[in-house]
């Protein structure tokens, strides 16, 4: 037996007649118990399914258990040493590899490795529905092919191939992928193209460079495939035109309209190829955006039509130069019937649902490419590259080029976008709402694993490793669907780990054959089944061991009887006691003191607000009732620590309570912020940031004190400042335990003064102290700054002339020193000029001999 994980309260089933019963005036009960539980999530749970359902979680299916909670956790309580282990259900996570063969080594096309069987593992009927098969298509899956006979033989990129998982809820489980692309993996490549009459030049170039892009895809692999098919749009109006003539012939040099066609199936002949497209003629349409949609859809889901291989990199190249419709355009042309999906396609390769069925949705689009695992590569002119790239994050695994007007740069681009697309590996999956699945690699780099589920910068034969981080969020509601089904796949790859997933939601003790289930047990008094050491009664009867029936209770007074406050409640006795007979017998408590009560033992005397650790500030002061605290006369508050009396907030001297300027709270002053300020001490009269006086009497301190100010005017001070005469002394201090006010001002020399007031409540007079002298700033001689800047200007001036003048004197000395020693040390006669020449020049002849 796999075990380990408890429970808390033991199960008192109470009959469903008591779930319905009201009463409004105990809501509240279960509240507290769920505040009582929030520490240990197991407490609660009744249940052993309820119990392996939360995490960390174990239940204990021992017989005559007794009192002590069967849910329990093993690394917080001392319980887990009272269950024995083989009573004790406690499931981990387990995995199984059921297929797991090597990947393929360079050069080699079968897979090698080995078939590994790690047990059965079981798949309801109903798995695979409640999870879209990521490969399902027409022509098979791989979920077929991984049973065939010929899987050995297979090219293998992904490892392992399948594994079943037994997994409990909200635990996490490290699942490791490895993914390297093989040595020559087949490709299969079919260019789609819009075959609309500006699209004709794109059509002769693709038709002269279909040999060159059949031998620049063959030195990648040599196994090769290549594949045409062409659209226009639908024939209806407003797409193209309905008159018999432009119908037949809607351009100069084109045929009539069409949906899609199939010109060619995939194959390696290229010279076929080059011939379809040169054959294949253009056509016309009215609007600007095209019928691509259609065509892609045919040319993914119609696998057998087009010829696409099971193992081998399938490409759609899709060559246009204008833009596309989707589902819901074609109402304008009178079509409504829902795109299905599926292959339509007649004996000649025509689209034959063109004018019945509407455009695909780009969610349509995206599905059939993930079910077929196809990789898009949307070819378009660079006009239309924006709007193709905003499809492409939308389509998975598709990308965007751009396309040069004549189609001239094909090769280029095809083999540039699958060096992309092959370079680079994303891991995705097709788990169900109730399955997370979170992807970590440390890619090519090494080092620690980061959350990504992309790699780039591959190349063949690179081994990169995933980590699938799996978790079940969440049990089913359906039985049915706790065993499921799901794939992770590469993009684009129709290779796939298939996982078997077995979500642990109950216990094997609640289901018939166990030992520790017995239907109408004796242990239950034959009203009831015993399973996991809990009795689950009958409709008719209820308690721990069915010992209480409905049967038995008459009047509505033995109704009330019940365990549960309203029917809202999951709980008996709120999680802290036991249910005997409708009856709630409350636990009793370690210490003597406290105590829980209450006809659901909703209530105890402990769980009160506190204050200074004690509950309620102690019995003095309040006592706890059913979670609230009742207060002794004179004291209010959630724990009693608020004195009701406000003779504390009145000030020592008497007036008004907090000096007029806040509300007694609790004993205290909880001063206010008015517009003169904020105010502030025990009895808020104190308020620093207030103007107070100091603006009145300031300008009599300024006549009285300096002479200045607005009332300098002797008169002027003698009859406007009567309240007082300001005492001068030499620095101003404020002393606040004697009320006093500090005024700071600066008149209009710039000059700094102080001075304190300080009110006498008892008599109204006004007791002033002012600075002596004023702080005023040192003046400035403007005029001598300006001087002084002149005369340092000019005689800077003079500094450099001087300089000038003795560098150039002193180069001029030195210049004449040399010419004098180069005239002393000349080597001529000093009588004759040595630029001197005569008049006339004598030559003599060496040949003449003097003759």
């Amino acid at each position: 037996m796999n075990k380990r994980r408890p429970k808390i309260t033991n199960l008192i089933l109470v009959a469903t007649c008591f779930g319905l019963i009201v009463f409004p005036a105990y809501v509240s009960s279960q509240e507290k118990s769920e505040k009582i539980s929030i520490q240990n999530p197991c407490v609660s749970k009744t249940t052993c399914k309820e119990c392996i359902q939360t995490k960390s979680c174990a239940w204990c299916m021992q017989p005559d258990f007794g009192d002590r909670p069967r849910c329990f956790q093993p690394s917080l309580t001392q319980l887990h040493g009272s269950c024995p282990e083989e009573y004790t259900w406690n499931p981990d996570n387990e995995q199984t590899l059921v297929i797991n063969r090597e990947l393929s080594r360079a050069g080699s096309k079968a897979g090698g490795g080995q078939f590994v069987s790690g047990g059965s593992v079981s798949m309801s009927g109903s798995s695979s529905s409640s999870s879209s098969s990521h490969h399902q298509s027409s022509g098979g899956s791989y979920f077929e092919e991984s049973g065939s006979s010929n899987f050995g033989q297979d090219t293998v990129q992904i490892s392992p191939q399948r594994v079943g998982l037994k997994l409990r809820i909200n635990e996490k489980h490290r699942l490791n992928v490895r993914y390297s692309q093989a040595v020559d993996y087949p490709v299969d490549l079919y260019y789609l193209m819009d075959l609309s009459k500006s699209m004709e030049d794109d059509k002769e170039k693709l038709s002269s460079l279909g040999d060159q892009l059949a031998t620049e895809m063959r030195n990648i692999t040599s196994n090769f495939r290549l594949g045409f098919g062409s659209f226009v749009d639908k024939v209806l109006m407003p797409y193209v035109s309905t008159v018999p003539k432009k119908l037949k012939h809607p351009c100069d040099n084109c045929e009539a309209p069409y949906g899609y066609r199939n010109h060619m199936p995939l194959s390696m002949d290229t010279t076929t190829f080059s011939e379809e497209v040169h054959r294949a003629a253009v056509s016309g349409n009215l609007d600007a955006p095209e019928g691509g949609f259609d065509a892609i859809m045919q040319a993914v889901v119609c696998r057998p039509q087009i010829g696409w291989r099971e193992k081998a990199r399938r490409l759609l190249v899709f060559s246009t130069d204008a833009g596309f419709h989707y589902a819901g355009d074609g109402k304008l042309g009178g079509v409504i019937t829902p795109n299905d999906g599926d292959c339509h396609l007649d004996r000649k390769g025509m689209y034959t649902h063109s004018t019945i069925q509407d455009y695909p949705s780009i969610s349509q689009i995206n599905l059939k490419v993930k079910q077929n695992a196809i990789n898009v590569i949307f070819a378009v002119t660079a006009q239309q590259h924006s709007v193709y790239s905003k499809l492409s994050d939308h389509v998975e695994g598709s990308y965007a080029a751009v396309l040069s007007e004549d189609s001239s740069n094909v090769v280029d681009l095809v083999k540039e976008q699958y060096s992309k697309i092959s370079s680079n590996v994303e891991m995705k999956d097709n788990a169900t709402n109730a399955v997370k699945i979170t992807y970590y690699s440390a890619c090519l780099g090494g080092g620690v694993a980061t959350p990504t589920s992309k790699c780039d910068g591959l190349k063949v034969g690179d081994v990169v490793s995933f980590t699938a981080e799996i978790v079940v969020t969440s049990c089913p509601t359906n039985p049915r669907d706790w065993h499921q089904t799901f794939q992770i796949y590469p993009v684009g790859i129709n290779e796939s780990l298939v996982v078997d997933l077995e979500m642990l939601c109950n216990c094997p003790c609640e289901h018939e054959g166990h030992p520790a289930y017995e239907p109408q047990s004796f242990k239950c008094n034959s009203f009831g089944v015993y399973k996991c050491g809990i009795c689950e009664c009958d409709e008719f009867h209820f308690g721990r061991n069915c010992e209480c029936s409905i049967t038995d209770l008459h009047s509505e007074s033995e109704l009330n009887l019940g365990c549960r406050p309203d029917n809202t409640s999951v709980i008996d006795c709120s999680g802290r006691g036991n249910c005997v007979c409708g009856i709630c017998e409350c636990d009793k408590r370690a210490h003597p003191d406290e105590v829980i009560s209450g006809k659901y033992c909703e209530c105890d005397n402990f769980s009160c607000d506190r204050h200074n650790d004690l509950v309620c500030s102690g019995p003095a002061q309040g006592t706890c009732q059913c979670g609230e605290c009742i207060c002794q006369p004179g004291w209010s508050g959630s724990a009693c620590d608020c004195r009701s009396s406000n003779d504390t907030c009145i000030p020592p001297n008497g007036g008004e309570i907090c000096s007029g300027h806040g509300d007694c709270v609790c004993g205290a002053c909880a001063c206010q912020v008015t517009e003169e300020g904020r105010f502030s001490g025990r009895f808020c009269e104190k308020c620093p940031t207030c103007s107070g006086r100091c603006a009145e009497l300031k300008d009599c301190v300024q006549c009285q004190m300096y002479k200045t100010g607005p009332l300098a005017n002797p008169d002027d001070c003698a009859a406007n400042c009567t309240l007082f005469t300001p005492i001068a002394v030499d620095v101003v201090e404020a002393d606040e335990e004697k009320n006093e006010n500090l005024c700071t001002f600066y008149d209009e020399d710039d000059c700094r003064f102080q001075f304190t007031y300080k009110e006498s409540y008892e008599d109204g007079k006004l007791e002033v102290k002012a600075q002596e002298e004023r702080e005023c700033p040192p003046k400035v001689f403007m005029l001598g700054i300006v001087l002084g800047v002149i005369a340092a200007i000019v005689l800077i001036g003079l500094a450099i002339l001087l300089l000038w003048k003795l560098l150039t004197t002193i180069h001029d000395r030195r210049e004449f020193a040399r010419f004098e020693k180069e005239r002393m040390m000349a080597k001529w006669d000093t009588g004759e000029n040595p630029i001197y020449k005569q008049a006339t020049s004598t030559f003599k002849n060496p040949t003449y001999a003097g003759k």
